[in-house]
């Protein structure tokens, strides 16, 4: 049975210091980078196109004010959205927001009701950088591709897509349940 819900933003508040400091030109060491691609919110993400090798390359061309000139289709979508981050944060912090007060207790009941015959106690709500993906299920995980996370012009919801933020976290613990 389903006990609590964990929502996991450790690579997000690392991020956020990274497009913070390098917008304005400090100096972020290298040691930063992979200590960033170890963190398992970016970790369930790698295959054979993308991987620790491509956030150290990924995140050093970004801080040198480097094109990325060779890389794949996955490495290029991550140096893209983050140099986004960058050109307003203001709006990284809109987007940010809302996820740092993120409460998803209130889910277990429903969520218990829904798949009664629950393999987890605990589920994991991650958020991270990523590249080409919406989200992804990885065992008791869900990632959710922070750079799709978009804050609403007209009030304080939040959605992914044209799904309300909590409507689509619901949706996709289930559909994790149900795998």
């Amino acid at each position: 049975m389903l006990q609590n819900i964990k929502v996991n933003i450790d690579v997000l508040e690392a991020m956020l210091y990274f497009w913070q400091a390098t917008s304005e030109r400090e100096n972020v060491a290298e040691m930063f980078f992979y200590d960033v691609a170890s963190m398992d919110a970016l970790k369930l993400a790698y295959d054979d196109e993308f991987n620790d090798e491509s956030v150290r390359k990924v995140l050093s061309a970004i801080k040198n004010r480097e094109l990325l000139s060779a890389g794949t289709k996955k490495e290029k979508r991550f140096w893209n959205n983050n140099m986004w981050m960058m050109e307003d944060l203001e709006y990284t912090k809109l987007m940010i927001t809302p996820l740092k007060q993120l409460n998803l207790d209130y889910l277990v009941d429903i969520l218990n009701k829904k798949v009664p015959e629950e393999k987890y106690e605990t589920l994991e709500v991650m958020f991270s950088p990523l590249h080409l993906d919406e989200y992804f299920i990885k065992e008791n995980k869900l990632v959710i591709n922070f750079f799709r996370v978009k804050p609403s012009d007209f009030d304080d919801n939040t959605f992914i897509g044209d799904k309300e933020l909590k409507s689509y976290i619901e949706e996709k613990l289930v559909e994790l349940l149900t795998k």
